[in-house]
């Protein structure tokens, strides 16, 4: 399932954080274009009705603590994490949601923007093996109104992620 959008973005045309991620994006040899959405894509819902696919193939960026360091954790939109499950898959102590300060701070982007690339530094990251039943996902764009399609290899590679469940089910 794909999306729309109407006509060519140009870097001049992106909100700052997103061309930071358009260029890690470019450096990754990610060829996927940022789409501008007039509206927010916030919440995977609303992404997933602006791009006409299914809220599982959003591939939301949430950020956690986990052993004193910031875990970004890229799972479909229709998915929860069992932080308890994913700390005894990973072996390490508890992770916890970051609060909005602590996501600026490790991704340089808002909650409902936070792109899997893009930041200040590279995070530890988990991409959950749920996303690879989708041909195409569709990640924030380091703003609420960006998002990029991407195939679950690309999103492995862009963010040296480690596959993993995320939930017992």
């Amino acid at each position: 399932m794909g999306g729309r959008h109407d006509g060519p973005v140009t870097s001049s045309s992106l909100p700052a954080r997103s061309v930071a991620v358009a260029e890690a994006l470019t450096a990754a040899g990610i060829p996927g274009e940022i789409v501008v959405l007039p509206d927010s894509a916030r919440t995977a819902a609303e992404a997933a009705a602006a791009l006409g696919c299914a809220v599982g193939a959003i591939a939301n960026s949430l950020v956690f603590r986990c052993d004193g360091e910031p875990l970004l954790v890229m799972t479909g939109g229709a998915h929860r994490v069992d932080t308890d499950y994913l700390a005894r898959q990973l072996g390490t102590g508890a992770i916890t949601r970051a609060s909005a300060d602590q996501v600026r701070e490790a991704t340089g982007q808002a909650i409902g923007g936070v792109a899997p690339t893009g930041h200040p530094a590279p995070l530890r990251t988990v991409v959950d093996t749920a996303l690879q039943q989708y041909e195409v996902l569709w990640a924030a764009a380091g703003h609420p109104h960006t998002v990029v399609p991407m195939s679950y290899e690309e999103l492995l590679r862009v963010t040296a992620g480690t596959p993993s469940a995320v939930t017992a089910d």
